[in-house]
């Protein structure tokens, strides 16, 4: 069998359904092995990050891993951001990537290139997967597809690059064989042997000690509860202890709005009465959040106080990393929940923090935070865009202050899921991931929520969803300018705006949209939402694209006031140093 042949096929044995690519000529024997077999859809997209970041979309919604192909050279380089967008978010993928000729890889010669676009995509990688081969010899071909998907998966799931030179693609190699496709039992991808029931048991005992004592318990839910596919167990479990739960971004969508334990995002713009709710626990359990500084602020030891924290995660780098003095556990998030909703702890008289968690929620609504803003309040949109959205599968957010009005204010049915680039904050990323969530969700209707400027990084996609008539509602929030960093810049900059505001400019994206043949309304003022929303959704099955004009000036708050503790955010508290953006 020839090795593309064999590649096709085993794809196919593996539940892979789509293949997203951008075609060169270092990966013509493959696309042209996966036409003639006719079993999985190719997804011909526009830019080789598109179809990373829509192979990302793909691994989200489906749990299996997403799979994208690109050539070599600029090809394989192009597709780099969206594999550390994967490692960084613990997303299970695969990248197949061409490669010269064997003869023709400079091999140890002291030049720079040998073949025509020849690059050693595998040296590049390493560093933002959790492994990379390049495929010297046909016969391991077999055994590095069983390992690349099995690594994808285990442990905490992750990207993998496979980079095939075009020779080994057309060489022969033996009939197809079925993988195992997995890892040996007991141990994680880098061999580490996971803690046992009895260390699982020595942990929930002591967290149920402490929980009977203290009086306003919380849960933080991290992205690790959706990485590890447990978000039905992790609400048996929030609803057996019957502790409050506030989330991380990655973590938006682990429990529905309108659930009773459901308290919000917490962090950097997370909403203000639930960072008060983080300060004024007197227990914190965390569940698959690896508490970067976005989650706690730059005072660590203000976040720890004197509470418990226990702490829970698969890798034992993350625990004790940044917050010390916690009680921690390396586990696998699947059998610990399990033995938690078998054997749950309560909280002695819970009701009077029950009681104070709704007041600050009505001391402290989103919608208020930018009260002042002249015409479209985005908290308030983002609200009215959910009660009409209920078709959609998944809400897929870019990277920039409308994420954070998203995940302040969105209304996720149980149903529904929050996508976005998290780790690695890639601007660019919903479009073609939106792609990967429809097509991965079975063509139901995705939203996606972005910002005008991280809208035109990858603005070309809008062909993807013409040519597959991809029902996905484009909703471009347009301020005129890249507004986090503008806010920024505001706070240490005395408002100079370079490259923001000075040097930026935007089309009308209605009109680009119409382009397309993507049908589109633009509005700028309150009254226009009821009617453009509606026209948004007149037909689920197809794409739209609604243009939203929101002021220049409006800012994402609430936002921690850097140096200070978490509760303390502005614009009523000013920052005491300078973070990242």
């Amino acid at each position: 069998m020839k090795a593309s042949d064999y590649v096709a096929q085993y794809l196919e044995r593996n539940g892979t359904t789509h293949v997203f690519e951008l075609v060169g000529g270092m990966i013509t024997f493959l696309l042209d092995s996966l036409h003639r077999r006719g079993r999985i859809e190719i997804v011909s997209m526009h830019h080789e990050q598109g179809a990373g970041f829509a192979a990302e979309g793909y691994g989200r919604v489906t749990g299996r891993p997403g799979v994208a192909m690109a050539t070599s050279g600029p090809g394989a380089t192009n597709l780099l951001t969206a594999v550390a967008s994967c490692y960084f978010d613990s997303v299970p993928a695969v990248f197949i990537t061409g490669q010269v000729n064997r003869h023709e890889q400079k091999g140890t010669r002291a030049i720079r290139q040998l073949g025509f676009q020849e690059t050693d995509i595998v040296a590049m990688a390493r560093p933002v997967t959790k492994a990379a081969w390049l495929v010297d010899d046909p016969a391991r071909l077999p055994e590095i597809l069983d390992q690349a998907f099995a690594l994808a998966l285990s442990g905490r799931p992750g990207p993998v690059i496979v980079d095939l030179p075009m020779d080994v693609q057309r060489a022969e190699v033996g009939e197809f064989r079925e993988g195992n496709g997995t890892d040996e039992a007991g141990t994680d991808a880098a061999g580490r042997v996971l803690e046992g029931a009895a260390r699982s048991d020595v942990f929930l005992d002591a967290l149920k000690r402490d929980l009977g004592r203290c009086r306003r318990p919380l849960i933080l839910a991290g992205g690790g509860v959706r990485a590890a596919g447990v978000a039905r167990r992790f609400r048996d479990v929030v609803e057996r202890w019957d502790l409050p739960v506030v989330n991380s971004l990655m973590a938006v969508d682990v429990l529905p709005a309108g659930h009773p334990r459901r308290i919000g995002l917490i962090g950097s713009y997370g909403n203000r009465w639930a960072n008060m709710a983080l300060a004024e626990s007197d227990l914190l359990w965390v569940i698959g959040s690896r508490l970067d500084v976005r989650q706690t602020g730059a005072d660590t030891v203000g976040f720890k106080g004197d509470r418990p924290v226990y702490h829970v995660d698969c890798e034992p780098g993350e625990l004790n990393n940044r917050v010390l003095g916690c009680t921690s556990l390396v586990s696998q998030l699947a059998p610990l929940l399990q033995r938690a909703c078998d054997q749950p702890g309560t909280c002695k008289d819970a009701e009077p923090w029950t009681r104070h968690l709704q007041t600050l929620r009505d001391r402290w609504p989103d919608v208020r935070e930018l009260a002042d803003v002249a015409g479209i309040n985005p908290n308030l949109f983002l609200h009215q865009l959910s009660a009409v959205s209920g078709e959609a599968v998944a809400f897929v957010a870019d990277v920039g202050q409308h994420q954070m009005w998203a995940a302040q204010s969105l209304d996720l049915a149980a149903h529904q899921r929050f996508i976005t680039s998290g780790g690695m904050g890639a601007m660019g990323f919903a479009l073609p991931a939106a792609i990967g969530v429809c097509l991965g969700a079975a063509r139901k209707p995705v939203v996606v929520v972005a910002g005008d400027g991280g809208f035109q990084l990858n603005i070309q996609e809008l062909q993807t969803v013409v040519r597959n008539r991809l029902p996905i509602k484009l909703v471009v929030i347009n301020n005129g300018c890249h507004g986090m960093v503008r806010q920024f810049q505001d706070s240490y900059f005395k408002g100079r705006v370079q490259s923001t505001v000075w040097g930026y400019s935007a089309p009308s994206f209605a009109a680009v949209a119409e382009a397309y043949g993507i049908s589109s309304r633009r509005v700028e003022e309150p009254a226009g939402l009821p009617e453009a929303l509606a026209a948004c959704w007149a037909h689920p099955d197809a794409p739209f694209l609604l243009e939203v004009m929101v002021a220049g000036s409006a800012n994402a708050y609430p936002k921690m006031a850097f140096g200070r503790p978490i509760s303390e955010m502005e614009p009523f508290a000013k920052p005491l140093e300078m973070e990242g953006t």
